[in-house]
């Protein structure tokens, strides 16, 4: 059941484009305790399935630029390549815890856009 709550939140997070792997890998080796290297193949394997869906809704609605998409991942190729064989050698104590500080980076920056949203509105209203 736990499986089933933890695909759902981040299968719904990934649709909105929020990054739902980082919620799977989190959920997976707190939860579960799996084993970092464990939580983030899950997460790449999460990726296929629930990225096709997003992007056949997205072409639906005409939202992709397709000149950026494909220079994108390209890029994108490349940076997977070299960050796997990083993570691969990498000890799962060092890796959880770079893990952990990617997620406070990326949690900071959410409070300050909202942060600065608010001031915002408030100074416009």
């Amino acid at each position: 059941m736990l499986y089933i709550v933890i695909g759902i939140i981040s299968g719904i997070f990934s649709g909105i484009g929020m990054g739902g792997g980082t919620i799977l890998i989190f959920a997976l080796s707190f939860f579960d305790s799996l084993n970092q290297h464990v939580a983030q193949a899950v997460n790449l394997i999460f990726f296929i399935p629930t990225s096709i869906a997003a992007i056949l809704i997205n072409i639906k609605n005409k939202k992709i630029d397709f000149k950026l998409a494909f220079v994108v991942s390209i890029c994108g190729i490349i940076g997977a390549i070299i960050g796997a064989n990083i993570a691969i050698n990498m000890e799962v104590d060092n890796l959880k815890k770079y893990f952990g500080i990617f997620l406070t980076l990326v949690a900071c920056h959410e409070i300050y856009v909202i942060v600065k949203e608010y001031i915002k509105n408030k100074k416009e209203a």
